[in-house]
């Protein structure tokens, strides 16, 4: 818990600083993932062919398809199968070295910030649908460390899930209570259902976040300082 705050709060930091370069040059993170790509069309990815780290096995991509949300569009952000654990054995989906686990999505204003975080069903990605607690424990190893196309959105994005974390897990464990509540109908039915696309949500904004997390951190300083009193 504690290095889940310090690991949180320092992430805070590098989203600002992404912000703050980012503003400088008039941009914003939506901005930098379509530059030069031409018009947006929904269903799309952007870049066309995907951001993708060879070393972390991390992956990346921007479009839009949900008429249903006051979104410009979201991310979908992945780990393929160089950074899942070896003993993984996905349910349904790829395999062997085409493995690739989605782990969150994005939604993103036309201003550039992110407003919501969320996963989907395993026919949107076609993913290889793998145990919450297997996708959560690598949630870590995702990185995007190289400044193809855009330094900034690449360090942003591999903050957010910093940042975020306890909320992406969260909404993994979720995920998956949500399908094991279907499961009756059969895995493959639930995993390839149409009508479930969105299986949960959460809003977020890095500032209130911040504030809570600055609080939490006093508070436990706080604590800290009085056991310390009482222990002299």
């Amino acid at each position: 818990m504690e290095k889940q705050l310090s690991d949180s709060l320092a992430a805070i930091h590098e989203i600002r600083e992404c912000y703050r370069v980012l503003k400088k040059g008039g941009l914003n993170v939506v901005g930098e993932v379509l530059k030069g790509q031409g018009p947006f069309y929904e269903m799309e990815h952007y870049p066309k062919d995907d951001v993708y780290d060879q070393e972390t096995a991390s992956q990346y991509y921007y479009h839009a398809h949900r008429e249903d949300h006051a979104e410009h569009g979201h991310f979908h952000l992945f780990l393929r199968n160089g950074a899942l654990p070896e003993e993984a054995k996905p349910l349904m989906g790829p395999i062997a070295e085409d493995r690739v686990a989605h782990l969150i999505a994005i939604s993103m204003d036309a201003w550039g910030y992110p407003t919501d975080l969320f996963t989907v069903n395993r026919w949107v990605t076609d993913e290889s649908w793998l145990p919450a607690e297997v996708v959560a424990g690598a949630l870590d190893r995702f990185a995007i460390d190289h400044a193809q196309p855009s330094w900034p959105v690449n360090r942003w994005l591999t903050a957010m899930v910093r940042c975020f974390r306890p909320q992406i897990e969260a909404l993994l464990y979720h995920r998956d209570e949500v399908i094991n509540q279907r499961r009756v109908l059969g895995l493959k039915a639930v995993l390839e259902d149409r009508s479930l696309e969105i299986i949960g949500t959460v809003p977020v904004d890095v500032e209130s976040w911040a504030v809570e997390l600055e609080a939490e951190q006093r508070k436990r300083q706080d604590c800290y300082r009085r056991l310390s009193v009482t222990g002299h």
